[in-house]
């Protein structure tokens, strides 16, 4: 498990973050509904030969969460800038997954960071977007916040599962879920759905050109969450140097293809 220690605080709410390893730094940012941990069997080997820092999304993991909170792309967005300036970081690499690659697109496009590489994997990055369940969520949002624990848990469960490609194993479904599963958090989980905007997406797609550093690209090509013709098309958009599919994994690699995902993160890095 990865130790998220180190705590920043966003406009005063709290985001946890950890970093191992020395040498040139790379951030990694999670998806949803996922947490730093998705990067547990990953950051240890990238910090043989770098600093690498991971953080749990404003809302996510162990990080604050709140009835209050907007938690939209947006937000993540400002976040990743103000962890990176906080970190005192130039032109790190950065490594996105799902929701945590629009994060990072947004970040550089939107918010204007300079990044030394971007590696994304299975990102959200284009339109169209988002599912009916998405859209079932945000517009009943209170009753699903009220879900017994047992059907909120059985959701979650269908929910991951349907993102990966082989069973996960129960002990991976715990670690997801614990963050969710009490009141606090489970309220955070459909907050997380029914906050998301495709407006941010749009924003940042109309900003998409090649940018002045090298976009590599993985992608589990099983995912039915993100088809891999979404990739493709991303691929062209920003002119990435490299696209290397993962034919037996889905859209969370991490759990699917450990070893594939870190071997394409390898080779580009």
């Amino acid at each position: 498990m990865l130790e998220l220690k180190e705590r920043f605080s966003y406009q005063g709410q709290s985001v946890a973050w950890g970093s191992m390893g020395e040498g040139d730094p790379i951030v990694l940012i999670h998806g949803f509904p996922w947490s730093a941990q998705a990067w547990r069997s990953i950051a240890p080997w990238l910090a043989k030969t770098h600093k690498v820092y991971f953080f749990d999304m404003l809302g996510t993991g162990l990080s604050e969460k709140g009835s209050d909170q907007n938690v939209t792309e947006s937000v993540q967005s400002d976040v990743l800038e103000d962890l990176i300036g906080d970190w005192g970081l130039t032109r790190p690499q950065v490594v996105g997954h799902d929701f945590g690659g629009l994060c990072a697109l947004r970040g550089h496009f939107v918010n204007g960071i300079e990044y030394g590489k971007l590696h994304l994997v299975n990102a959200v990055a284009v339109l169209p977007s988002g599912s009916p369940f998405y859209a079932h969520v945000a517009n009943h949002e209170p009753a699903f916040a009220g879900l017994p624990d047992y059907a909120h848990e059985a959701l979650f469960r269908a929910y991951i599962q349907a993102a990966a490609h082989y069973p996960l194993r129960e002990d991976s479904i715990q670690m997801y879920f614990k963050p969710w599963s009490d009141e606090v958090g489970k309220a955070a989980f459909y907050r997380q759905i029914a906050h998301a905007d495709l407006a941010n997406i749009e924003d940042a797609q109309k900003l998409y050109a090649e940018p002045d550093f090298d976009v590599h690209m993985t992608w589990g090509m099983r995912d039915t969450f993100i088809p891999s013709k979404q990739g493709r098309e991303v691929q062209k958009l920003l002119k990435a140097k490299s696209f290397t599919p993962i034919p037996d994994a889905s859209h969370i690699v991490h759990e699917d293809a450990p070893a594939a995902l870190l071997g394409s993160l390898l080779n580009s890095i």
